[in-house]
């Protein structure tokens, strides 16, 4: 959590200037309904926003640190934090899974009302054991109790020794973010968000069955993902903890070069082909009962140049940037002649 909140302090001037979550909402992977009312909400709560998750991820954490009391209101605010992240967007298991340690911040005397005080059950079995340690009573050393002490020191100072190139990772001013420093990926650096996008793009899929796609009275069809954003008349979807990688990734690619998503024209290929394995990965598919449009069709409705392929006319993102629409078509047909 530490890590989080220092990328964002050191990445985009927009987390000092307070003004991040303006585009948050809007801009996150895929918004969930609730987003569109908090990105609605005034200028002053979003700042107000912005101060609560620098306070929680830059000064919470030490609260571990200090005594009972404040390791129970760690526990409490960073799950609290956890299920804001979750019921306001859609990112995936990430935020659910961040729950889980914070539990620990929570002792026996905390979480003793989940359990039985039935004679023999676990609860009833711990207060004993309590008891009889409180009266000065030194309880039998088992051989299991050996064994379990033992892997707890050596797995201790194997995660410190792990921990050291993350902690060094914190304090560098270029630090770098979820990335992992060994091969065993025990311990690992996170952040998210460090910089915010200001405007949203979206790659849309569209193909046509005219014998003319540059006919002006051709009619371009969506395909509709299950829920990246695409129809402006769709609900924007609630999926946490589910989570729809191809819907993901195709965030990432929207404001991404080309060159670095070339899956991206392996996807239009397997579209174009109509193949089931791709065509179950989307919501919709306009050609669903009809012959699919032909690498004829795309041929020919291609022009200009693109930064990423938006519709099966390849229609450029912006103009004069990216690749020429000639690699392209060629990337798209060596897949249909390769098979």
């Amino acid at each position: 959590m530490l890590g989080a909140g220092l990328i964002k302090i050191r990445g985009d001037p927009c987390w000092r200037e307070l003004t991040c979550m303006d585009y948050h909402y809007e801009t996150q992977p895929v918004p969930n309904p609730l987003a569109y009312y908090m990105h609605r909400s005034p200028w002053w709560f979003h700042q107000f926003e912005t101060l609560c998750n620098h306070f929680i991820e830059l000064v919470v954490p030490f609260f571990i640190f200090m005594g009972r009391r404040m390791c129970i209101i760690h526990g409490i605010l960073q799950i609290l934090f956890q299920v804001v992240l979750i019921i306001s967007g859609n990112l995936s298991f990430l935020n659910w899974l961040t729950i889980v340690p914070s539990i620990a911040c929570f002792d026996d005397a905390c979480l003793g009302f989940l359990f039985s005080s039935k004679e023999g059950c676990v609860k009833d079995q711990v207060l004993k054991i309590q008891a009889k340690e409180a009266a000065g009573q030194r309880l039998p050393l088992r051989y299991g109790c050996c064994v379990r002490k033992v892997v707890n020191v050596t797995f201790g100072l194997l995660i410190t020794y792990l921990s050291i190139p993350v902690v060094l990772n914190l304090l560098n001013s270029r630090q770098v973010m979820n990335t992992s420093f060994n091969p065993l990926r025990i311990v690992n650096t996170y952040g998210a968000f460090g910089s915010i996008t200001r405007e949203r793009t979206e790659i849309i899929f569209q193909g046509t069955s005219s014998l003319d796609p540059n006919d002006p009275m051709a009619v371009w069809e969506e395909y509709e993902f299950k829920c990246k954003p695409g129809d402006l008349k769709r609900r924007p979807c609630l999926i946490s903890p589910y989570h729809y990688r191809l819907d993901w990734l195709m965030w990432f690619a929207a404001f991404q070069t080309y060159e670095q998503n070339e899956w991206i024209i392996h996807l239009a290929g397997k579209l174009l082909a109509s193949e089931e394995a791709a065509l179950s990965l989307i919501a919709f598919n306009p050609f669903e009962g009809k012959a699919p449009p032909s690498l004829g069709e795309l041929n020919g409705a291609a022009h200009g140049s693109v930064g990423l392929p938006v519709q099966f006319g390849w229609r450029p993102k912006h103009a004069g940037t990216g690749e020429p629409e000639s690699e392209i078509y060629q990337k798209l047909a060596n897949l249909f002649s390769t098979g």
